[in-house]
């Protein structure tokens, strides 16, 4: 791995740092007794290297890096994120569909603490019983519920401005923003809910076939510095568990990772994404791996 400055860290303090984490940990028990588990059936033949953006460039999703700026959002974000590629992948690029992170960080009280930390698991649950409205970045127009915080930079200058504190989970609003031609309501996704098994090849089988998950590993003090290569833990103490987006595979310099999409926008580690050692479950990242399927009308093989 190669360790730099990130900028959006440069001064961060510890306690400000954990703001941008948020992933609550659950037990691979209560994974299981809460969602089906998706298995690893058959030998499917896979890549050693595998790139989702590569196998669906149709879908904008996938090249899109999202910030949950100073809110311990990331559970939402992972799962909004894998929403939204999922609908893409599944109707061969005719849905451009964003799935709200706001959505499910302000009404999906059962996922956890909003911007003090949630479980993933539970935000696929809310999307299978409740269902999600749309919405994408901060000040974002073509969809539902856009994001309520917008990107920034933590104590240092660049594009964006000064994060500053960390901000309270704003408020469950179930309205469409003015000039959107659907109602809450109208506006809902469904999808259905499990987890993968905690083995590589079920992970990577999954991604290859239905597309982005969801994933929850620990962070360590030696991680925020990430810039290229494979990420493996050597130094430091735990954070705090965070979320991210999988999507997809490979082995660089001899050594077998997973590719991961953060949400501490383009700024941070590889243009928004790293790398993490794979096939050891390595800081937690393969154990509680968590998708679904869209339901999308007219596609009755969904249903």
């Amino acid at each position: 791995m190669v360790a730099g400055v990130n900028s959006k860290f440069k001064d961060a303090t510890l306690k400000e740092f954990q703001s941008y984490l948020g992933a609550l940990q659950t037990p691979r028990k209560l994974l299981e007794s809460e969602l089906p588990t998706m298995m690893f059936v058959e030998d499917l033949a896979l890549p050693d290297n595998f790139d989702l953006r590569e196998a669906h460039p149709q879908c904008e999703s996938l090249k899109e890096i999202r910030d949950q700026s100073t809110c311990g959002s990331c559970w939402a974000f992972g799962a909004a994120e894998a929403m939204s590629d999922r609908i893409c992948i599944v109707s061969e690029g005719k849905l451009q569909t964003r799935v709200s992170t706001e959505d499910l960080l302000t009404c999906c009280t059962s996922c956890g603490f909003g911007c003090n930390g949630g479980y993933p698991f539970a935000a696929f649950k809310f999307w299978q019983n409740s269902g999600v409205v749309t919405g994408d970045l901060f000040g974002d127009t073509n969809f539902c519920r856009p994001y309520a915080f917008p990107p920034c930079e933590h104590h240092t200058t660049g594009k964006y401005q000064p994060c500053g504190d960390s901000k309270p989970t704003p408020k469950c609003d179930k309205t469409c923003q003015s000039g959107y031609s659907k109602t809450y309501s109208q506006d809902k996704i469904h999808g259905t809910a499990y987890t993968v098994a905690a083995n590589e090849k079920a992970i990577m089988q999954d991604i290859f076939t239905n597309g982005s998950v969801e994933g929850a590993f620990t962070v360590y003090a030696d991680f925020p510095t990430y810039k290229s290569g494979v990420y493996r833990h050597t130094t430091g103490k735990q954070l705090g568990g965070h979320a991210i987006k999988i999507i997809g595979w490979g082995v660089e310099n001899g050594t077998k990772y997973w590719l991961c999409v953060n949400s501490w926008n383009e700024d941070w580690g590889d243009k928004g994404l790293f790398k993490i050692l794979r096939g050891e479950d390595h800081c937690g990242i393969e154990g509680e791996i968590v998708a679904g399927i869209p339901k999308l009308p007219g596609m009755n093989f969904l249903q």
